[in-house]
């Protein structure tokens, strides 16, 4: 354990986190992900996604450069449909940023390839569907 570092954030998931560039992407996604066949870098942790990509957000910023920072995967056959997850998504983001966040809402293989590309994957204990989430890594300004 570690001093002001969110418990969730194993030695490999804030390696890769550290090692990340502005632009990159993290998916974090669901127990149902196909993440071992996707991922360039895996990280497992055991918890709720939203908690997780709240514990990463204590430490990553998100992408100011792009039109939205986070993305997240539309219903299949009711993509108008939002899942809890979204919202909960939605509520750490705004929480992380202290504004809005906007946050694009993506068909299911347009996410499967943007998380192919992604630096990486950390693949939650989440159960419940839809539960995937893409962030884009912002930069931090000097003073």
């Amino acid at each position: 354990m570690l001093k002001g570092i969110d418990p969730l954030l194993s030695a490999d998931l804030l390696t890769v986190l550290a090692e990340m560039g502005h632009g990159d992407e993290l998916a974090i996604v669901d127990a149902n992900f196909p993440a071992v066949a996707m991922a360039r870098r895996l990280v497992r942790v055991s918890a709720p996604a939203p908690d997780v990509l709240r514990a990463v957000l204590t430490l990553m910023p998100l992408d100011d450069f792009v039109d939205a920072p986070v993305a997240v995967m539309k219903v299949v056959g009711a993509p108008d449909e939002i899942p809890e997850t979204v919202h909960e998504f939605q509520t750490v983001a705004n929480a992380a940023e202290s504004k809005p966040v906007p946050m694009e809402r993506v068909d299911r293989f347009a996410f499967y390839e943007r998380a192919k590309a992604a630096f990486g994957v950390v693949a939650t204990g989440e159960t419940r569907l839809y539960g995937c989430v893409l962030v884009k890594k912002g930069v931090i300004r000097p003073n």
